[in-house]
């Protein structure tokens, strides 16, 4: 009788440990979401942020950063690309304590928190909307990504420098996809 009653005593603090252990790796993935109120996930990003108008960068929200977060570094890329993966934005070095980033961010090499903005494939810095050509809707993949780390990297990197700086740092990340079409 004693050795059933050991067994199922294990396997009860087995289970309570498999239970433990998968409430401690949510919580160190964290469970970032990222959001934006100018459109929704797989919706029509409006043509204001396009090349087609404004062309501003769009406002962002984020949640659900992991601890030990230092930085955060944002990329926007279109895959849909006729010549392969077109990047729209690259921003890092983001403080941690901020959760949302408001339209039209300067395009310039620093932000006023801190940030440094990268080089996009129109040879800019900072945001540069979509602006595919006619025909089929492309997709536009905003990536958030929280570090663990401040990049080593100055202004202007690219979207390869900074993937490369961030490989073995990432905590937890986020995506936002839009959609674009021009007729």
């Amino acid at each position: 009788m004693a050795k059933p009653i050991k067994f199922i005593f294990f396997c009860f603090l087995f289970a309570l440990g498999v239970t433990d252990s998968r409430s401690a790796d949510t919580t160190e993935s964290g469970h970032m979401q990222l959001t934006s109120t100018a459109f929704s996930e797989a919706g029509s990003i409006p043509v204001k942020y396009t090349c087609d108008d404004k062309n501003v960068s769009p406002p962002l929200k984020w949640s659900g950063l992991p601890p030990g977060t230092v930085s955060l570094a944002l990329i926007v890329d279109d895959p849909d690309a006729p010549a392969g993966t077109w990047v729209h934005w690259v921003l890092y070095d983001l403080p941690a304590n901020l959760s949302e980033l408001p339209e039209d961010l300067v395009k310039g090499q620093h932000l006023p928190n801190g940030a440094k903005q990268g080089l996009n494939d129109f040879r800019h810095l900072g945001y540069g909307g979509p602006c595919p050509p006619p025909g089929n809707p492309h997709r536009y993949f905003f990536k958030l990504y929280a570090l663990d780390v401040l990049l080593d990297l100055k202004p202007g990197a690219t979207k390869q420098a900074v993937e490369k700086a961030i490989a073995k740092h990432v905590l937890a990340q986020a995506q936002l996809i839009g959609t674009y079409i021009r007729k």
